[in-house]
């Protein structure tokens, strides 16, 4: 079963282009952060679909259907919800950075603003619920 299809409007080529070379540069965003840590991965996925609405219904259906990117997509379209899995990935790749930015980065304003922004990051999506099917387990 899939996602409820937003309405689609009637938008100017260039328009359409425009959104989606923001859906493509944010899925390539996206799989580049499967491999750099620090660039978060689900974050460009979601943009990717949403970009992907307005300028490529075969990108957003592509997206849907995928095993890897789909049903993250459908839990956050559907219920705002992000797994235990991925809630655990974000704050590991999180602590990850924020040693790094401990060990490598002289400035302390830089350090405290960078730590702070992750940790309030890391708490909203704690607070995020789980999908329905973790849910219930």
């Amino acid at each position: 079963m899939s996602a409820p299809q937003p309405p689609r409007r009637s938008l100017s080529r260039p328009l359409r282009w425009a959104w989606c070379a923001l859906a493509y540069a944010s899925l390539a965003l996206g799989i580049i952060g499967i491999f750099v840590p620090g660039l978060p991965t689900t974050v460009f996925v979601l943009i990717a679909a949403w970009a992907a609405t307005h300028g490529s219904q075969r990108l957003h259906d592509w997206l849907l259907g995928h095993p890897r990117f789909g049903p993250s997509i459908r839990n956050w379209r559907e219920h705002g919800a992000v797994s235990r899995r991925g809630k655990k990935m974000a704050t590991a790749t999180m602590a990850v950075c924020a040693a790094i930015t401990l060990w490598c980065v002289p400035l302390l304003w830089v350090k405290v603003l960078s730590i702070s922004c992750m940790a309030v990051v890391c708490g909203w999506l704690w607070r995020r619920p789980l999908p329905p099917e973790e849910r219930a387990g």
